[in-house]
């Protein structure tokens, strides 16, 4: 996957592949990103690329025809990209939009500052706005960041075991079970039975249940999503039980 992305801050962008699973992706061959410096496409010989808002008001809006120019060159590299802006407009960024992103050729991603972009950029060049959450922050620049990484652990051959991302929070629609490992006791409390069984039905019954329980305890929004074939049904009914039961 080739990833492009435009922002007035690219030496920042370029961080997220020297570190992690986006390191690991491009010295795999699998991930290649260009950071392009906005302010290499201004129309004026002082490099702006904003301007202040028709209308009046504070700050400053960024200027279309550097970006259209970034996109166009952003194109030229790539070929066909879908053009995605990170804004606090946009719908919201999830794992399931990671899977459909990894499974683009090319991205180009922008990274907005200031008050906004110019509109009719965005309405004649921007296929998809995607936000992180409802919150503002000064720039795309650490949202495009976010996106590359939770893209790059999704292509191929990058996840040391192949199951890793199948397993993740949210690939399922629910939150992650626990995890243990060594020691067998740490202050006072042991690793789950189960899970030193030996026995791998029962493990897989016991991650499900928990899963659900997780969810409904951290995040029962997203159960209401989620279609339980009869087996969750009961595994939920039963974690709910011993949870009243504990408590």
């Amino acid at each position: 996957m080739k990833i492009e992305v435009i922002s007035l801050f690219p030496a920042l962008v370029e961080q997220v592949v020297r570190y992690g699973m986006p390191r690991i992706a491009v010295e795999n061959g699998q991930l290649s990103l260009q950071a392009r410096d906005l302010r290499d496409y201004s129309e004026n010989r002082w490099r702006r690329v904003d301007d202040r808002p028709y209308g009046g008001g504070p700050g400053m809006v960024m200027e279309a025809g550097p970006l259209a120019a970034a996109v166009a060159a952003a194109k030229a590299a790539l070929g066909e990209a879908k053009v995605v802006l990170l804004s606090p407009q946009g719908e919201r960024f999830d794992q399931a939009w990671a899977h459909r992103l990894a499974r683009e050729q090319g991205l180009i991603l922008l990274c907005g500052r200031y008050e906004g972009l110019d509109e009719r950029f965005v309405r004649t060049c921007v296929d998809l706005e995607l936000s992180l959450g409802d919150f503002v922050l000064s720039g795309g620049e650490l949202a495009a960041m976010v996106v590359v990484d939770a893209i790059a652990r999704l292509l191929p051959g990058v996840l040391g075991h192949a199951q890793s991302a199948e397993n993740d929070s949210f690939s399922n629609g629910l939150l992650d079970h626990p995890h243990y490992t060594r020691p067998e006791t740490w202050r006072g409390q042991d690793v789950p039975e189960v899970l030193l069984s030996g026995d791998h039905a029962r493990i897989a019954r016991w991650r499900l249940k928990q899963a659900l329980g997780q969810t409904w305890l951290k995040r029962p929004d997203l159960l209401a999503e989620v279609k339980l074939d009869e087996e969750a049904r009961t595994l939920l009914g039963e974690f709910i039980s011993e949870q009243r039961i504990d408590g």
